[in-house]
């Protein structure tokens, strides 16, 4: 997301983009909302109990003609082959070069990075080949779980520190990683029990730990409290140069008047 911004060269492509962008957002969520509410009608909830929800769009698909079951799986394959290509390329990178690279003493040449590189592509195309192959020969089904989570994950780690990084002066980096850790481990948590591993039932747990949904947007929620609250009391962290990087918005933007709103006109 932040490469897609930086990417704006300027004021036209910000136009376009917020109408493409606005426009993806509502067929992607409105679909998704859409086909979950859907599913309802093509099984029950026996089913879904017993086969896990990942049968519910493969139930839905079951009475679409040859030619259309193609084109959805075309479109399954491709979109999947994008997303695990840019995931592989983005997770190995962040290893190699931001996690693993900040702990040699001495720095490693391009040959060195690019080869642990590769090891690692190969390591998460792997994983992931292992994970589809015991989904697709065992009755366990938890790729619709798996989504869920990591995406309460994402959305808990990364959405207040994205709000108040873009707008308030204050956000600490100890807050930023509160705010990372705090999301992850609910989501650590969600795992384990979806996992079987242990269980929570009742009260206020039982609730937030219902399932992978409920406990997202608790980490959602609570990543917006806990952000402010850890930066004002960690202001020694705030990184410097943060006066610099609000300047842009002290700067002077000229525009033709009918784009502006004077106080009359307010």
């Amino acid at each position: 997301m932040v490469g897609k911004f930086y990417a704006i060269k300027n004021e036209d492509s910000i136009k376009i983009g917020t109408m493409i962008s606005t426009f993806f957002a509502i067929v992607v969520a409105g679909g998704c909302y859409f086909l979950g509410g859907f599913g309802r009608l093509f099984t029950t909830q026996e089913v879904v109990s017993r086969e896990g929800f990942d049968s519910v769009v493969p139930t839905m698909l079951s009475g679409l003609g040859d030619v259309l079951i193609a084109i959805v799986l075309i479109l399954v394959l491709s979109a999947s082959m994008s997303t695990l290509s840019s995931l592989v390329l983005t997770s190995s990178s962040t290893l190699t070069l931001d996690f693993i690279g900040t702990f040699k003493k001495k720095k490693s040449t391009e040959k060195q990075n690019m080869v642990i590189l590769r090891l690692f592509v190969a390591v998460f195309i792997i994983i992931s080949a292992v994970i589809a192959i015991v989904q697709a020969k065992s009755k366990v089904t938890f790729i619709a779980q798996l989504m869920g989570i990591s995406w309460g994950a994402l959305s808990g780690a990364f959405l207040a520190p994205f709000l108040y990084g873009l707008y308030w002066k204050k956000t600490t980096r100890a807050s930023v990683a509160a705010s990372f850790i705090f999301g992850v481990g609910i989501m650590i948590i969600q795992l384990c029990i979806s996992l079987g591993l242990f269980h929570v039932s009742g009260g206020i747990l039982g609730f937030i730990f219902k399932n992978s949904l409920y406990s997202g947007v608790f980490a959602m929620l609570a990543s917006i409290i806990i952000v402010p609250l850890v930066s004002l009391v960690t202001q020694k962290t705030s990184p410097s140069g943060v006066d610099e990087m609000f300047s842009c918005y002290n700067r002077k933007v000229y525009v033709p008047a009918r784009d502006i709103l004077t106080d009359e006109e307010k």
